[in-house]
């Protein structure tokens, strides 16, 4: 087995994969007990070459492999990219492009919602994966044999598995469909961790200025808290003490103390002090921006069966195109569809319209009908 510790091997390993169409990448690392996710080992493997890089060894330089990440003539194949691909944002600033995300592709090649990886190998390729170290701690040292086995078995699979499904869709003409959805994975503002921003991660309970304007304060005191000790949220606090400070709005350290889901003693801490500065000069500020809740435009009353018939018409088109129905439309734009037959919503454009915006619109109109046939559901031009 090709174990990398040496940044000249690194280098080496990188000319070898950048001379291939395509590499595929899997990243082992431990978030449990920080904020950062703390990377302890990187799978790679393209035809005729595979290794595991120790990115713990001394001495080794990532910058090889960051570089590689970055090399827009090599396609980087991941399954469920997201997290690999925040690592990597992380270390070297940028994400990686391109990239093909095979759970996406899978949604596409109608292998179900978010399919998991050991699933797809075992439909797609017919084999069964080694689960032993999957909840093993990456960060100890030596790995063992089994460990390095079961860490680069993920990386060879998904070697063999890119082929078969990108070919596929390339013979059903969908290649296209994973545009939209690998675009958004390489939005840098879905990976965004500013303070100030962290707020929009939590569900409002209330939409008042002051409500919002504190909420806005705590979690941006917390988001800071947790990467300057590098520590998980909810080791600061709890989501739930975030929104009783908001609704709250504690003036003293004694006001913590009549908190509920704040920690015992948290009043006195220096955190609770700094806390406490914040939420003033943000209500001190003359200049403030108030937060102003833009409601959607409300759902005309009687749409309930509409909204049904159409989710039967999804599942049914997702069914017959073989497509996840999930990657053509979510509830939320079935409503949406339900309501107006000129929703701005991605189901009514491109192939979503094709496979189902147009049938949709149909039904709704009454040129469509459904209707069990066998004991399964039909549709029928009316």
């Amino acid at each position: 087995m090709r174990v990398i510790t040496k940044t000249a091997d690194l280098e080496a390993l990188r000319q070898e994969l950048a001379a291939q169409p395509f590499v595929a990448v899997d990243t082992e690392f431990m978030r449990e007990t920080t904020y950062w996710p703390k990377l302890c080992l990187i799978q790679a493997a393209a035809p005729g070459v595979e290794a595991v890089i120790d990115p713990l060894a001394d001495g080794l330089e990532l910058q090889p492999f960051l570089d590689l990440m970055a090399d827009r003539n090599v396609l980087k194949v991941f399954h469920a990219a997201r997290q690999d691909l925040e690592i990597f944002l992380k270390l070297g600033g940028q994400l990686p492009n391109p990239v093909f995300d095979t759970q996406i592709a899978a949604m596409a090649c109608g292998y179900g919602d978010t399919v998991a990886y050991d699933a797809l190998v075992q439909q797609v390729l017919k084999r069964r994966l080694d689960k032993s170290s999957r909840f093993t701690d990456w960060s100890r040292r030596p790995l063992s044999e089994s460990q390095l086995a079961y860490a680069l078995a993920d990386v060879t699979h998904l070697r063999d598995l890119y082929p078969r499904i990108h070919q596929k869709l390339d013979a059903a003409g969908r290649l296209s469909w994973l545009d939209e959805e690998h675009a958004y994975l390489l939005d840098p503002d879905i990976y965004d961790t500013t303070p100030e921003n962290a707020w929009k991660r939590l569900k409002l309970r209330k939409t008042t200025a002051d409500y919002v304007l504190a909420l806005q304060v705590a979690a941006a005191w917390r988001e800071r808290q947790s990467q300057l000790r590098d520590v998980p949220r909810g080791r600061i606090v709890k989501d739930e003490a975030l929104y009783e400070i908001a609704e709250q709005r504690p003036k003293t350290a004694a006001d913590f103390d009549r908190m509920r889901a704040v920690p015992r003693g948290f009043g006195n801490s220096r955190a609770a002090q700094e806390l406490l500065q914040a939420l003033e000069r943000a209500f001190a500020d003359p200049n403030r921006p108030a937060y102003k809740h833009e409601r959607p435009p409300p759902v005309p009353s009687g749409l309930g069966p509409t909204v049904e018939l159409l989710k039967v018409l999804l599942r049914y088109e997702a069914e017959r195109h073989g497509v996840a129905p999930r990657l053509i439309a979510s509830a939320a734009e079935v409503e949406a569809i339900a309501a107006s037959d000129e929703a701005d919503v991605p189901a009514l454009s491109g192939w979503r319209r094709t496979v189902f915006g147009e049938r949709a619109l149909a039904l709704k109109h009454g040129k469509l009908a459904l209707k069990l046939k066998d004991g399964k559901v039909a549709v029928e031009e009316t």
